[in-house]
Order: C-alpha cells, then structure tokens, then sequence
C-alpha cells in the first residue's frame, strides 16, 4: 500500500501507520535524512521478518526512534549524565545514541551487544509517527544491506516491492550524510560514526 501524505491526510495517515506497526506490519517512512524501514520493537517476528528482507548481517543491529525520552525506560537500562546532557542538546536530530540496553531486548535490537541505538528524529514525518505511536519504532535505513539509502518512496518500491505492508510518500527526503552515532555507556563520548552532527559540536 502506496500513500501520498499531505496536510489534510497526516493525521490519518499516522493512525494507519501505527495500527499497522501494532499488528506487526512494516512500514517504510520519510525521516530528515532518508528512507526508513519501521517495526514494533517488541514484535519478534516482524524483527526478524526485517533482517530478512534487508538482508542484513546479524552482527549489525538495528536502531531505534521514539518520540520522547520517557520512553528510554523500555528499552534503556540506564542513561548517564553525559547521555543526558547530549539529549538535551541535539535531540529532536539526527543524533543517535548508544545506551546500556534492557537484559530482556530482542537481540535484533542488540546484535549481543548489550547496548541499543536510539534517537528522536529531527523534524519529520518520522517524529510524528514516533511521537503518535508512543512506543519505539526500528528506522534501519530502507535499502538492502550495501545498496545506496533510499531517498524517495520509488526507491523503496524498486527495492523491497509489496513486501512493505505501507510505504509512505513524503517527496524526496533530504539525503545528505546521515545521523552521527555516540556511545554514551561510560563517562566519556566515543564517536563510532560521524555523520549529520560534526565531532567537534559534541565535546561537552
């Protein structure tokens, strides 16, 4: 299902999203960088149906939006004053963070690594879904693994095809680099990826 979002339909757009997410659908949707491929995070299926898809290495672990930091407490053991002090920063943006991940997380989210990556997205549709559905939604990027980031709703439909439950079509997204990546598990900030955010903005 193919829909053109505008407006008038945004809200209902949103309530559709989300039902969808709830009954473990996919969903590709527009982010301030590019093309996102979203889940339930909770749904173990739909996880695994994803990796799937993207065929995507079971080492790499898939990141995580949500719409409100009260929301770290599902899936966060624990987030630190650093972690803290970035979030009021940079967040809503293209930051994602590396945070001590709950024992009982689905290890798609983890890839055995005990720690999760979590953002709340800059200004988009995807931070209106996020913020609408009120649980955390997987943004892996909408591309098989070592294909270019989709950047339109085309693209994503050249890739993946009706495997997508919904694909939502917010024009051409911005491109461009994307998040930059923090570990922020211990008292100091490791940059494992620059992206959006340059190194030098996070030196706190």
């Amino acid at each position: 299902m193919l829909i053109k979002i505008n407006e008038k339909n945004l809200s209902d757009v949103i309530e559709m999203a989300v039902e969808i997410l709830n009954n473990g659908g996919i969903v590709a949707y527009p982010t301030e960088t590019f093309y996102g491929l979203g889940v339930r995070f909770d749904k173990e299926a739909s996880l695994r149906k994803l990796y799937e898809l993207k065929k995507r290495p079971e080492e790499k672990p898939m990141p995580l939006i949500i719409g409100d930091r009260t929301l770290l407490s599902m899936i966060a053991a624990s987030v630190n004053e650093i972690a803290e002090t970035l979030m009021d920063k940079f967040w809503p943006g293209p930051l994602t963070l590396l945070l001590k991940a709950k024992s009982d997380l689905s290890s798609y989210l983890t890839a055995r690594t005990g720690r999760v990556a979590v953002r709340i997205p800059g200004e988009s549709f995807a931070l209106h879904l996020a913020r609408e559905a009120g649980f955390p939604i997987t943004a892996t990027s909408a591309n098989p693994s070592g294909m270019p980031p989709a950047e339109d709703a085309d693209a994503v439909i050249r890739y993946f095809g009706k495997e997508i439950d919904m694909v939502i079509d917010g024009g051409k997204t911005a491109g461009g680099l994307p998040s930059t990546i923090a570990d922020v598990r211990e008292e100091k900030i490791k940059i494992v990826r620059e992206g959006v955010i340059k190194r030098h903005l996070l030196e706190i």
